[in-house]
This record gives C-alpha cells, sequence and structure tokens, in this order.
C-alpha cells in the first residue's frame, strides 16, 4: 500500500489533496503542515511519495527538499512541488533543489492522479 504525505500549510488545500488521493484505492495519506512537520512525520514512518507546497511557514518546500536530498534515508523519495508559483524561475528553483515534479495550482485532479501513479509505478 502506497504511503503518501501531503506537505500543504492552506489546511483548505492539504483537504483537497488528500481527498483526490483518496480516490486512489488502498493509498495511505499523511498530512503535513509544514517543512518541519513533515521531517518530524519521516522518522515515524516510511514514504513513497511526497507532495509539498514550496510557500509555508517554519520550513518551506525547497528547504525540505534539500533536507530530504541530502540524507541517504530520504534521497529516492520523489517529490512534487504543487505551488502558485507557476514562473519558469520557479519550477527551476524547485527542480535544481531536487523535486522529481511539479504542478501548478489550482490543480487538476486527473492531471494529480496521473502524475502520482507514474512516479510509483503504476
Amino acid at each position: 500500500m502506497p504511503n503518501i504525505m501531503v506537505v500543504e500549510d492552506s489546511p483548505t488545500m492539504r483537504q483537497l489533496i488528500t481527498f483526490a488521493l483518496k480516490r486512489l484505492p488502498g493509498y495511505k495519506v499523511v498530512e503535513a503542515v509544514d517543512g518541519m512537520d513533515a521531517f518530524k512525520k519521516l522518522s515515524l514512518e516510511p514514504f513513497d511519495l511526497i507532495l509539498a507546497d514550496i510557500n509555508m511557514p517554519v520550513m518551506d518546500g525547497l528547504k525540505l527538499i534539500g533536507l530530504l536530498r541530502s540524507d541517504l534515508k530520504y534521497k529516492k523519495i520523489p517529490i512534487i512541488i504543487i505551488t502558485t508559483e507557476g514562473t519558469a524561475e520557479d519550477r527551476k528553483k524547485a527542480m535544481t533543489a531536487g523535486a522529481t515534479a511539479y504542478l501548478s495550482k489550482p490543480i487538476q485532479t486527473q492531471e494529480l492522479l496521473k502524475m502520482v501513479k507514474k512516479l510509483l509505478g503504476e
């Protein structure tokens, strides 16, 4: 059963993404409110995929990616960045930091689910 973490400071957006992912049968979804929360939860259980916002308080998505990519334990986890920052420069920053994929808000549910399945090899 794939275990996915959604890291998003907006409760509405977090619920929207979680609800979309729960359409996929057998998926477990864990929510985190920012990068620090995500990092704590990563130490408790393994994750197959992380979806993270860029703009968050405490620890933003880019810092989280940097931490994960510099740690052998988490280096291989695919990370999808989901953000309102849709410019080419923002996309480049996220991909350079180590993101696997990039989705701009507003999110298209079908596009999100297709990307998740692809990254999990389904």
